[in-house]
């Protein structure tokens, strides 16, 4: 075998699937990365492999795709090597929710606030953390839910198709405690026309995690936060039909279901 052989053959994923990669380190192999959805994610070593992570979006088309996986040495030599990645089909239901008509049919003046929002909220994910800031497993951030509602469901408010439902809806009640899934760096953290109170956390690698709908926000933008922090509590803010807590997770453009990073074991250890 090639010492170049790549190590990451047969990736098969779910539309919505955070997908964890992983290749051998070689004699003086100074950087890897993967080309995977029109944008370049880099790795980076800890010990005798280099890591990262890619999101599959939920709206993904089944298939094979061809990302490509991009080696460079110390000596300036550089290999491309194609890596096949299976998409496989996930059906999402149809949900039908009835909201205050105000998040439904907008003012003029909430139309333009959600629409800076937005482009805040994509200015963020278009930003990519070329480190990894956990080094543990992702966990829930209500400990003890195992999974969660609605994700990927095709949302239709007071009758009105809207886009799929980005995160995953975790049972809690006004003032439930909501952990940080893992270490990352706050970079958002405020009232929001439809999350309500907000926080949004980088892990770095493209992986950003949302907590939305809080009752109180404990956290500040710039700070960082361990694995397991308390960042705020849950509640019934923005558009909304009951306390609970909207967990959602971004890996740069991909929205993928946040229980998938559960599966994806431990980070990067520190550099030795």
């Amino acid at each position: 075998m090639s010492t170049l052989a790549l190590l990451l053959a047969n990736v098969v994923a779910l539309q919505g699937q955070a997908i964890a990669l992983r290749q051998a380190h070689e004699e003086g192999l100074a950087a890897v990365e993967i080309a995977w959805q029109q944008r370049q994610v880099p790795f980076v070593r800890r010990g005798g492999e280099w890591l990262t992570v890619i999101g599959v979006d939920l709206d993904t088309r089944a298939g094979v795709y061809d990302a490509e996986l991009r080696l460079r040495f110390d000596d300036g030599r550089e290999a491309a090597r194609p890596q096949p990645i299976e998409v496989q089909r996930r059906d999402f239901p149809t949900t039908e929710l009835n909201v205050a008509p105000g998040y439904v049919e907008l003012s003029p003046e909430n139309q333009e606030r959600a629409a800076r929002e937005s482009r805040e909220i994509a200015a963020v994910y278009a930003t990519l953390t070329p480190e990894a800031y956990w080094q543990e497993p992702f966990a829930s951030p209500i400990p003890g839910a195992e999974d969660g509602r609605n994700f990927g469901h095709r949302r239709i408010f007071n009758g009105e198709p809207r886009a799929p439902h980005s995160g995953a809806d975790l049972r809690a009640t006004t003032g439930t405690q909501i952990f940080a899934a893992n270490a990352g760096r706050v970079v958002l953290a405020k009232e929001l026309f439809f999350s309500g109170n907000a926080v949004f956390l980088d892990h770095g690698l493209g992986v950003y995690s949302t907590y939305l709908h809080l009752s109180e926000i404990l956290v500040e933008p710039g700070e960082r936060v361990a694995r397991g922090q308390l960042i705020g509590r849950a509640g019934a803010t923005g558009r909304v039909t009951g306390p609970h807590l909207h967990w959602g997770v971004r890996i740069l453009d991909a929205r993928v279901d946040p229980f998938s990073l559960l599966t994806l074991g431990a980070g990067p250890a520190p550099p030795q």
